[in-house]
């Protein structure tokens, strides 16, 4: 159980950023915006007072649909505060209804559905090697960091950002990310890839370290990382070159790279993401950013933040 920050303080996680780490991302979204910021809305005739729902539909890296759904306020005067939702692993944006409250705030709300996951976004590139157990080995086999799964999601945190910011309705000087697992490991790749991006919001955050998260074993959130080795590299020849190779989709390596707030919530108890895999990002952020730990969760809610997260959002 961790139940002081101090232990992990100057941790910063293992391995080194990639030479080519830059160049690397910043030609993928040349890749993007050469693709264009459009985007398709469908109406969705649930009932509210003060909200208005819709499908968004985009096309991103490798021409796949992805989707998104979009929560406006009914009163559209004037530029609004926008507010994007990542998910947690395998899962969805979910239900409208999570977020019709901050829409009722007054922001313009897009909740991102993950490509190829629980939700209607797609995957179509096809990659060699594994296809089982999770999403971070997946296209690993191909040995170039654009072939990696995530590499994909990624650019779609900042295609879908910019598409938000773009919105005549949006001040782009006020987009804000919540994300929770998976979807704060996005948050923060998101807020690298966009230092426009003006706060974050995230909770156990995910996708960081993945070098000491195989170290915890395969009863983690990394544990396909274990299955990899097991199924696919049974003496470890490959171990070298595959975290080298995931070190492109570490977000610790973004975080140097964010200027946005940052709140951030944390178990003490995570046995799903180790809390010194999320510290090896927290410490490399340079932003202003707070930290919230509880010491008796796990990889859970964590009660009695929401005022705090709400303060964070309007101060």
């Amino acid at each position: 159980m961790l139940t002081n920050l101090r232990k992990y303080a100057d941790y910063k996680g293992l391995g080194e950023k990639p030479k080519d780490f830059d160049e690397v991302w910043n030609q993928g979204k040349k890749e993007v915006d050469k693709l264009g910021f459009d985007y398709k809305l469908e109406k969705v005739n649930e009932p509210s007072n003060v909200v208005n729902f819709y499908h968004l539909y985009f096309y991103g890296i490798g021409g796949a649909k992805i989707h998104a759904q979009l929560i406006l306020p009914k009163d559209l005067r004037g530029k609004h505060s926008g507010l994007i939702y990542f998910h947690g692993y395998h899962c969805s944006a979910g239900d409208f209804e999570d977020k019709v409250g901050w829409a009722a705030e007054g922001f313009v709300v897009l909740a991102l559905d993950c490509r190829g996951q629980g939700g209607l976004s797609e995957d179509n590139v096809p990659v060699k090697g594994d296809i089982m157990t999770g999403l971070i080995i997946r296209g690993v086999e191909e040995w170039n960091p654009k072939k990696l799964y995530f590499y994909r999601q990624f650019l779609d945190t900042y295609q879908a950002a910019k598409i938000l910011m773009n919105m005549i309705y949006v001040d782009e000087k006020k987009i804000f990310i919540k994300g929770i697992s998976q979807g704060g490991g996005l948050a923060l790749a998101c807020a690298g890839l966009m230092p426009e991006i003006y706060k974050v919001q995230v909770a156990y955050p995910f996708l960081s370290d993945y070098r000491k998260a195989y170290e915890y074993g395969p009863t983690t959130a990394f544990g396909e990382l274990s299955y990899w080795f097991h199924y696919r590299d049974p003496l470890h020849k490959k171990e070298k070159d595959l975290f080298n190779l995931l070190d492109y989709i570490d977000v610790k390596f973004f975080a140097d790279k964010i200027k946005a707030k940052v709140l951030w919530e944390m178990g003490g108890s995570d046995k799903q993401v180790p809390p010194e895999t999320q510290m090896a990002a927290f410490n490399r952020i340079t932003a202003k950013k707070k930290i919230y730990l509880a010491p008796e969760y796990g990889h859970e809610f964590i009660p009695r933040l929401g005022d705090d997260i709400r303060n964070f959002f309007f101060e």
